[in-house]
C-alpha cells in the first residue's frame, strides 16, 4: 500500500495531481484545500496517501496534512460514503469546521456541503461523533514519533485493528523501550492487542 508520496509536481488541477517519483507519475485525487496549498509545478511535494483498492480499480487519494487524511479515512467508514464523496465533503468544508459540526450534532451545517443530504449528515454524526478528537486536541491522541512506529501502526490498521486501540498499545510498547526493530515492535504490539 502507498501511504506517502514525495516527488516532483508534474500537473495540478483542483481535484487531481500527478507526482513523479522515481520516474513514475502517480495520478492522485486531492481535495480543494490541498490544491490551494500546493507548491508551483516542477517543485517537490510530499503527500500523505490513502490507497483505495477495489476489484476494478486502484486509486490514490492525497493530502498535505495527516489530520485531513485521518478524517478522510474516518468518513469512508460511514455507510453510504465512498472515497469520491469523502473528497467532495472535505472540499466543501474545512476539516476542523467539519469535526466541530459532527461533534456538535450540526446536521444543518453538514447538509450545506454538496452531495450531503439529511440522512447522510445524520449518519456522519451518529457514526463519527465519538471517534473524532475534541476541538483543540491533536488529530491523533498519541503522537507517532518514529518511522518504525508509523509502519507498525499502518500494518495494524491494514490488518483490521482500530486505530485508537493500535495507537494505545503502540504507545505502551514504545514507552517500555521495545523499539529495536519493526519485527520486534510489531510482535510486541500484536501480543498486547490480543490480550
Amino acid at each position: 500500500m502507498i501511504a506517502h508520496l514525495r516527488g516532483k509536481l508534474l500537473a495540478k488541477h483542483p481535484n487531481q495531481v500527478i507526482v513523479e517519483t522515481g520516474g513514475v507519475g502517480y495520478d492522485v485525487t486531492i481535495t480543494v484545500p490541498t490544491f490551494s496549498d500546493l507548491p508551483a509545478l516542477g517543485d517537490d511535494v510530499a503527500l500523505h496517501v490513502h490507497t483505495h483498492v477495489r476489484e476494478d480499480l486502484i486509486a490514490l487519494y492525497g493530502f498535505l496534512r495527516p489530520a485531513e487524511k485521518q478524517l478522510f479515512e474516518k468518513l469512508i467508514t460511514v455507510s453510504g460514503i465512498g472515497p469520491k464523496l469523502a473528497i467532495t465533503i472535505l472540499s466543501g468544508m474545512a476539516a476542523d469546521e467539519m469535526v466541530g459540526a459532527i461533534r456538535g450534532n450540526d446536521v444543518a451545517r453538514l447538509t450545506r456541503i454538496p452531495g450531503i443530504g439529511k440522512k447522510t449528515a445524520e449518519r456522519m454524526v451518529l457514526e463519527l461523533r465519538d471517534k473524532l478528537p475534541a476541538p483543540g486536541m491533536p488529530a491523533t491522541s498519541i503522537p507517532v514519533t518514529s518511522a518504525i512506529e508509523e509502519d507498525v501502526l499502518s500494518a495494524l490498521v491494514n490488518l483490521g485493528y482500530q486505530r485508537p486501540a493500535a495507537e494505545k498499545a503502540l504507545a505502551a510498547v514504545a514507552k517500555g523501550g521495545n523499539a529495536q526493530s519493526f519485527d520486534h515492535m510489531f510482535r510486541s504490539v500484536l501480543s498486547r492487542l490480543s490480550k
